[in-house]
């Protein structure tokens, strides 16, 4: 083991073999008990977080959503949308076993050996809309983050019957089909918020016309603070809907700031967040932020999110309803499959792609 693990630690040629082309991933590192991280995985200085970056004295929102006809509820949410970007929501009807078994499939599917986990990988997956992989693209980046993950596009619970792992398949239907109900409310008050009294077919195609699902694991990992599981970045989606374990490591950056603020992990909540598309679609009224998430040297850390996208197919820029009185645009329209082609293209740098978006 010792022998074999000073082969690839060796040179980084070997780091990216073991950890991207034979399927080990950075769990596969951290599993042979590695001391010190290999230098790809070394942030430079200025993209690590540090205790003069980060304030503890405020929060993002929390919202308590158990009355969605309370019109706080829906005040509250827009208001976070605008002012944070992100807010967490408590008593919102997914089961918390429901949570606790989602959390559970994620550990599972991560514990499988390597060539089953590769079987899902860009090379080897006999479909597009399931992929295992590593850190973000890794061909396209300077600096690797230590995460490995398990992306799942839902076209259709049959699609899905037939190419997701079976160690995660039901589990991750079911999941999506008990958040399902509170993505829809969540989506119709932001909506109303911008002047949109209905979702119409067209409008759900812009709103969440695809669905992607990922499991994200973060193993154990040498000098943590050297590190990163997810560098920063904004979310490309319409909204994403996040949970996260007891562990924490998710990171949000205040607006208008270089502050950094910890989203606490609570027992039973998700946390939500705008993303580009609804940005653009809101004419800059609702934000996204950037975040990042950091590695851990004690435990080994899993989050679910389910990413809510338009249609490929779609040309978004602001909505109509949004600039009926008058409003400039911000954003030009652009084809959902070019913006996203751009945000893949490259590794992640804060919120870099959206300005390709704008007139």
């Amino acid at each position: 083991m010792v022998a074999h693990l000073s082969k690839i630690l060796s040179n980084s040629k070997n780091v990216f073999d073991f950890v991207v082309n034979e399927g080990n991933g950075v769990k596969g590192l951290s599993d042979m008990g590695i001391q010190t991280l290999p230098h790809q995985y070394i942030q430079p200085l200025e993209e690590r977080i540090t205790t003069s970056t980060v304030i503890t004295d405020d929060s993002i929102p929390i919202i308590d959503a158990s009355n969605w006809n309370d019109p706080k509820v829906a005040e509250q949410i827009c208001m976070a949308a605008q002012n944070w970007g992100f807010f967490q929501i408590i008593n919102h009807g997914v089961p918390i076993e429901v949570l606790d078994n989602i959390k559970e499939t994620s550990h599972r599917f991560f514990s499988l050996p390597a060539e089953e986990k590769k079987m899902y990988s860009k090379e080897d997956s006999i479909s597009s809309n399931v992929r295992y992989g590593t850190s973000f693209t890794p061909e396209a980046e300077k600096t690797l983050g230590w995460r490995d993950y398990l992306s799942l596009v839902h076209v259709s619970d049959d699609e899905a019957a037939e190419f997701w792992p079976p160690p995660c398949r039901e589990e991750a239907l079911e999941y999506l089909k008990r958040c399902d109900p509170v993505i829809r409310k969540i989506l119709k008050v932001l909506m109303g918020g911008l002047n949109v009294k209905t979702i119409d077919e067209e409008k759900e195609d812009f709103l969440m016309g695809s669905k992607r699902i990922n499991f994200n694991y973060y193993p154990k990992c040498p000098n943590p603070e050297l590190s990163v599981g997810v560098a920063r970045h904004s979310d490309i989606s319409t909204i994403t809907f996040l949970l996260q374990d007891e562990i924490g490591g998710l990171y949000v950056k205040k607006l208008d700031s270089n502050a950094w603020i910890h989203v606490p992990p609570i027992n039973g909540a998700l946390v939500i967040n705008i993303g580009d598309a609804l940005q653009i679609m809101s004419n800059d009224k609702y934000k996204s932020v950037e975040h990042r998430v950091i590695a851990n040297g004690s435990k080994n850390r899993v989050s679910v999110p389910i990413f809510l996208h338009p249609k490929p197919s779609r040309v978004i820029g602001p909505l109509r309803e949004v600039l009926e009185k008058g409003e400039k645009p911000i954003y030009k329209q652009i084809l959902y499959a070019d913006y996203t082609k751009i945000f893949f293209s490259k590794g992640h740098d804060g919120k870099d792609t959206i300005e390709c978006a704008k007139i």
